[in-house]
């Protein structure tokens, strides 16, 4: 499953004789900071070695900005600005440390390996700035971190997200995904992770991991698995402008078009994913006049790039779950969906990348192209499957099969222990009322 950004609330217009706030001016140039700072932190990075310092670069650069745009005027390009400030820092602190390495060595110390590795170049060829974005993708979705310090790290480098932001969104405590930030820049210093772009069979294996932190940040937002909220749109704008950013740094990658085509179709549905009150819709209830066309558009624009760059070997997993949403995005009504088709995808992307998950969904697909029957066969199958213990679809599922084999009173059971098993508060709600709804 995967998710969806709600429609964007308009601002309120301000008087015309309203006086700007008082904050105007810093307001505006935080908006600027947070627009370019990844990439001002990517440029940096590749001066000093150090995501972490190059953060902190960076918030020198917006505090230098906030002294002086204010007093002298916001200067033509606001973005460049920032990043000359920052690369000039940049270049001032490890030029610092040239002379100090320069000295010890006068002394006679032997500080060779402390010298800063490399040449530093004076940078300004706007060219690499897509580069040096790249290699941070990278360096913060490296596997030598945690999935959390990873999807932590990114969202705060890649995605501008402040720690409350993050921890809000993941209700958490602030002080844990500060705890995650910090102690994920000095892992990646502490094991020398080279801030570069891999090639080869590593980059195959990395891309992965960017991929699947990507992936993660989207799901979170689409069915966000703790709360009283059933959708966190932010977290969907998030990820799906970080697939995009990577599909035009990444043009020759079919599952990074794959994946930036997954989220293109699932966000189309936000609209019409909750209620008036943020009650869930199922599927085959929802409106898809409301669906948003255009990133339907979007996502089969992605999809056709994934399969005109694909090699050898057959579709990858993102691309393989693409085509399904794209099944779904194909259909006009719920009635006219290709649930073969999809059956058949889903024996593809589990012989790609097994997982109980995986097997679930194709169960679902099977049921509804063959009947419910068919489908529990293949559900029950899946009860013993110690990955899905915990697991509240597994028993929504079975449930669903149940009504439609007409076995109210077993399904009953199975809605029930579905709602006990979920942490989120709209999803346990739609399923007690679903036992409710079986006498």
């Amino acid at each position: 499953m995967t998710p969806e950004p709600q429609p964007e609330t308009e601002p309120g217009a301000a008087a015309a004789d309203s006086p700007a706030p008082a904050d105007a001016p810093a307001h505006a140039i935080e908006t600027v900071f947070r627009i370019e700072s990844p990439r001002i932190i990517a440029g940096v990075a590749r001066i000093v070695r150090d995501v972490g310092i190059a953060e902190e670069l960076a918030q020198d650069a917006l505090v230098a900005a906030l002294e002086q745009w204010p007093r002298e005027g916001v200067p033509g390009n606001p973005g460049a600005w920032l990043m000359a400030t920052a690369k000039h820092r940049a270049i001032d602190l490890v030029r610092r440390r040239e002379r100090y390495a320069r000295k010890l060595v006068e002394m006679g110390r032997d500080l060779e390996a402390a010298a800063p590795h490399g040449h530093v170049d004076e940078p300004a060829d706007p060219d690499d700035i897509d580069d040096d974005l790249l290699r941070l993708v990278f360096t913060a979705c490296h596997p030598v971190l945690s999935a959390e310090a990873r999807i932590a790290l990114t969202l705060r480098l890649l995605g501008g997200l402040t720690t409350v932001e993050i921890a809000r969104a993941y209700l958490v405590p602030e002080a844990t995904v500060a705890q995650r930030i910090v102690r994920a820049k000095r892992t990646l210093a502490a094991k020398a992770v080279a801030f570069e772009v891999p090639y080869g069979p590593e980059r195959e294996a990395r891309l992965g991991s960017v991929l699947e932190v990507i992936y993660l940040i989207f799901n979170e937002g689409y069915a966000a698995t703790a709360g009283d909220d059933l959708l966190r749109p932010a977290l969907c704008e998030d990820a799906l402008r970080l697939a995009r950013v990577l599909a035009e740094l990444m043009p020759k990658e079919a599952e990074v078009h794959g994946l930036a085509a997954l989220l293109e179709i699932q966000t189309s549905r936000s609209a019409a994913r909750t209620g008036p009150s943020g009650e869930p819709v199922l599927l085959k209830d929802q409106q898809r006049s409301r669906w948003n066309r255009l990133l339907i558009r979007r996502g089969f624009t992605a999809l056709a790039r994934a399969e005109a760059v694909s090699t050898g070997g057959g579709p990858g997993p993102y691309v393989l779950q693409a085509a399904i949403a794209a099944c779904h995005a194909h259909a006009h009504t719920y009635e006219e969906t290709d649930w073969a088709r999809i059956a058949t995808l889903y024996g593809l992307l589990a012989a790609r990348a097994p997982s109980p998950v995986v097997e679930l969904n194709r169960a679902v697909a099977v049921s509804m192209a063959e009947g419910p029957e068919a489908g529990l066969v293949l559900v029950d199958a899946l009860v013993a499957e110690p990955a899905l213990r915990g697991y509240y679809l597994l028993p929504s599922v079975r449930g669903d099969l149940l009504v439609r084999l007409g076995r109210g009173r077993e399904a009953r059971g199975e809605f029930e222990r579905a709602a006990s098993l979920t942490r989120n508060e709209r999803e346990r709600e739609l399923l007690l009322g679903r036992a409710e709804g079986c006498g």
